[in-house]
């Protein structure tokens, strides 16, 4: 049975955790920012907070492992704070996105690449089934195969998994026949990763709610994201020993 890898095992890492909005601001970001923070302490890496994109610079994006788009919306990033991160990423850094990181952006083709897709639409928040389709991560490894949670669930503007320029990892997929307002189909992806340009990107699209960030199974699923994002948990290690 694969178990949760922890940071003290690994080796510690460095997160910038970036909740600028520029749009809809979830009320949830408070609650978000105090789960990271717990989660650092309780696991030994470091995280740095801030919604000033002027820390999308090229000296101070080295200093991190990770940048996590902490519920972040609009347009947050001008066009040199945007080049700055693209460098970050093709010289090995690591994205992390939650929820409405993919309502970000969105005149930004290669961040819309990063993610793996945008945000359409959502319906009212309620219970919803998740298959999780890969138990093999460390952001799936602690779940069923099925879920039953609440959240306000996202449609997006494509599948991501059909894309034929990336090279997608769905994780988990939403039961459509299990809620009300979904509009994907049978093949609805809400969490993948992938690699991308010589850095790594991981997203979840669960996270709307406040209550998200005091539960358990959603917090183990944010931190098996952090660690395959900010490289503790590589590509090539999950692909060959399965996370096992």
């Amino acid at each position: 049975m694969c178990h949760p890898v922890n940071a003290h095992e690994t080796g510690t890492f460095n997160a910038l955790i970036f909740s600028k909005t520029d749009g809809f601001r979830h009320g949830s970001i408070p609650a978000a920012q105090v789960a990271f923070q717990q989660m650092a302490s309780e696991q030994g890496f470091t995280a740095t907070f801030t919604e000033d994109s002027a820390d999308f610079n090229t000296q101070n994006l080295a200093a991190y492992d990770v940048v996590v788009f902490l519920l972040t919306s609009g347009d947050v990033l001008n066009a040199n704070e945007q080049q700055a991160f693209e460098a970050y990423i093709q010289n090995g850094g690591g994205f992390m996105g939650v929820h409405s990181a993919s309502d970000t952006e969105y005149s930004w083709p290669w961040y819309g690449q990063l993610l793996g897709t945008y945000f359409d639409s959502h319906p009212s928040i309620q219970v919803a089934r998740v298959w999780v389709e890969d138990n093999s991560h460390p952001a799936t490894v602690h779940l069923d195969q099925e879920w039953m949670r609440t959240d306000e669930w996202y449609n997006f503007q494509t599948n991501p998994r059909l894309d034929p320029t990336l090279q997608i990892q769905v994780l988990m997929t939403l039961d459509e026949t299990s809620y009300s307002g979904g509009n994907m189909g049978a093949d609805h992806p809400i969490s993948w990763y992938h690699s991308f340009q010589g850095g790594r990107s991981w997203y979840t699209g669960m996270g709307h709610t406040t209550a998200s960030y005091a539960e358990p199974d959603f917090l183990a699923h944010l931190w098996g994201g952090l660690l395959y994002a900010s490289g503790v948990i590589a590509d090539d290690y999950l692909f060959a020993n399965g996370f096992e």
